[in-house]
């Protein structure tokens, strides 16, 4: 039972303790300064001010009766030195009003320097007990922490003991009748006075020290927690780039240390094409130029495999970049090291998407290019031999008043139906071509003998390359093996890839056929040297409705679906296609063809002997060139 009564009243002592400091805490609250009270580190120096100085004022006044007591009658020098222990409270209500904490101390610094020089100018001057209290001065000073004020108050306390010492040196000092014991007592209370004195002003440096280190440690923890919870990469950069300072979220972003990534090791990551910009955007605003922003691409660490070794050997991000000249107060003190913080942010997916609306924008413009290309072309191939149907066929319904002669009628209707042809081969090409794009054109393989079917091919072209002046080459080897495939698609391709040589090879040119064996495909390449296709144009070869050169200038029929067809043809057999050209030198089409669907051993190259090279030159028609001179021209 005693034991639980010593432990309450502890806890009672404890607890009236803290409430007697709470209370004493909140009355100096309620003194401070507006200005003051929103800011822990100069609420805590304002206290620091105003709490000893108030508390020794009223010590000192409670303990006046008390000294009259003992002493008795005070003496005027006495009188005059409890007078002045009214200053510090007025300081402190200067203090309040005013929120001036340098100017509260530089006048408190010249009330503590008043007082001690009126002690120790009645007491000895240089060698009073009071002189040791000009030492105070510069330590009170201190605790304002401005260079200003401790100058200030060091310079009046060497005044103060210049004056002194030139008094004592000149004998304008009171002469003294206290002997050397009441000196020594003297003495002792001055030093023990100042040193109370000095260790109040410790015990406030020490309260403000605390509270600052606080503050500091609340703030780094609350910047800690933000540098490692947010995405953005925050760093402190010089103006060439060397970084001096990067958030911990660099860790994550870039897959390294922060270590590694510290002087120039960001630099060494950033794309080499990206370099001027990075270092031009951190010059310019290391210069004051405002806000900076960059978009660049950074190296980032990827997963390494069992070995150790990386699974691509670079992989590249896309990072945002702000940048802007740090404050003076934070910059560096050499004028030429001015320095630059930044934030990055991670912008990869915004460039995927950029990119794909790029691309999105491209198809969209290329299919309204196709469009129009498909009506201009399409209305030019249909236009053309309608006309000639319309116009032979109105020239024989008035044959009567033409006077029209049998040949005449028959050469007519033969044009008519060329011209029908025609037009149904446009159709068939526009239908076959629909069919390929949806899926739905189907090939049926079967074993077949590639060399009749290219003979077959040059020989039913051999006429029109005849009349266009152009020499038609077959080299085809008779050893060449039977492959597996669509023999009607096969001869497609070699008729259009043919046609499109010959039309685009001028008079007196040469179109060549070849095919020969590697591997397991079949090569099958036709060369002419022709005209030729321009590189922008050749990338776009194969494209549907696609012509080189402009569509209003061409200068050779067709509905550009050509190549196109050939290309999903070679598609459906699971080939290749190579077009190689070059403007008036001519083009080369190769198409490289499985042997066999089901991938099976490899067939030997062939060689081509010199004695399989054969001339197509069929005997020529007469009256072909007149009778197409005569449709151009009617038409």
């Amino acid at each position: 039972m005693e034991a639980f009564r010593r432990v309450w009243y502890d806890v009672g002592r404890s607890a009236s303790d803290v409430t007697a400091l709470t209370l004493i805490q909140d009355c100096l609250d309620a003194l401070l300064h507006p200005s003051a009270r929103y800011d822990a580190l100069t609420r805590a120096r304002h206290r620091a001010f105003m709490g000893p100085r108030l508390l020794g004022s009223l010590v000192a006044f409670a303990a006046f009766p008390v000294y009259l007591a003992v002493r008795g009658a005070p003496t005027a020098l006495e009188v005059l030195a409890f007078a002045w222990l009214v200053v510090p409270i007025l300081l402190s209500y200067f203090l309040s009003r005013t929120g001036r904490y340098e100017d509260a101390h530089m006048l408190s610094s010249i009330a503590l320097a008043g007082l001690v020089m009126m002690i120790a100018i009645a007491t000895g001057g240089i060698g009073s007990f009071a002189a040791v209290w000009l030492a105070l001065i510069p330590l009170e000073a201190a605790l304002s922490a401005s260079r200003r004020v401790i100058g200030f108050a060091s310079a009046l306390a060497v005044s103060c003991v210049l004056a002194l010492i030139a008094m004592s040196y000149f004998d304008a000092l009171p002469l003294l009748d206290s002997g050397a014991t009441a000196h020594s007592v003297l003495m002792a209370s001055g030093i023990a006075s100042a040193t109370l004195y000095a260790a109040g002003i410790a015990f406030g440096a020490e309260a403000v020290a605390r509270t600052g280190t606080s503050l500091l440690s609340v703030e780094e923890n609350r910047y800690r927690l933000l540098a490692r919870n947010m995405s953005d990469v925050i760093s402190r950069h010089r103006r060439n780039g060397a970084v001096q300072f990067i958030s911990p979220a660099a860790e994550v972003l870039l897959g390294v240390p922060v270590s590694e990534l510290q002087d120039h090791g960001l630099f060494d990551r950033v794309h080499v094409a990206d370099r001027p910009a990075y270092l031009t955007a951190l010059a310019a605003a290391a210069l004051g130029n405002d806000a900076q922003s960059v978009e660049f691409r950074l190296r980032r660490e990827v997963a390494r495999g069992p070995q150790g070794d990386a699974r691509h050997p670079a992989d590249f991000i896309w990072v945002e970049m702000r940048c802007r000249p740090l404050e003076p107060a934070c910059a560096a003190t050499i004028a030429d090291e001015l320095e630059v913080v930044a934030v990055m942010r991670d912008i990869t997916e915004r460039k995927h998407q950029e990119h794909a609306l790029d691309l999105a924008r491209a198809a969209a413009e290329r299919a309204d290019a196709a469009r129009t290309r498909f009506l201009a072309t399409v209305s030019h191939e249909l236009r053309t031999p309608l006309n000639a149907i319309i116009g032979f066929s109105e020239m024989m319904v008035q044959e009567d008043a033409l006077l029209l002669d049998a040949p005449r009628r028959k050469e007519y209707a033969q044009l008519i139906n060329d011209s029908g042809q025609h037009l149904l081969s446009v159709v068939n090409s526009i239908l076959d071509m629909s069919k390929m794009e949806t899926g739905n054109f189907e090939i049926v393989p079967e074993p077949f003998a590639p060399r009749e079917v290219l003979l077959n091919s040059s020989s039913l072209l051999a006429l029109k390359a005849r009349d266009n002046g152009i020499e038609l080459v077959t080299r085809v080897p008779e050893d060449l093996p039977q492959i597996t495939g669509d023999p009607r698609a096969f001869r497609q391709i070699v008729l259009n890839l043919v046609s499109n040589a010959i039309k685009f090879t001028e008079r007196g040119g040469q179109v060549t056929v070849s095919a020969r064996v590697e591997g397991s495909r079949m090569m099958l390449c036709v060369m002419d040297n022709g005209v030729g296709i321009a590189q922008d144009d050749l990338k776009r070869i194969g494209d549907p409705f696609f012509q080189a050169g402009k569509t209003y200038q061409r200068r050779h029929e067709g509905t550009g679906l050509g190549l196109s067809i050939v290309k999903s043809l070679v598609a459906l057999h699971r080939g290749e296609i190579d077009v190689q050209s070059e403007i008036d030198e001519g083009t080369t089409v190769t198409v490289m063809l499985p042997l066999t669907f089901v991938s099976g051993a490899g067939v030997a190259k062939v060689d081509v002997p010199s004695d399989n090279i054969a001339t197509l030159t069929p005997s020529p028609r007469p009256g072909k060139q007149d009778q197409s001179h005569r449709v151009k021209k009617s038409a």
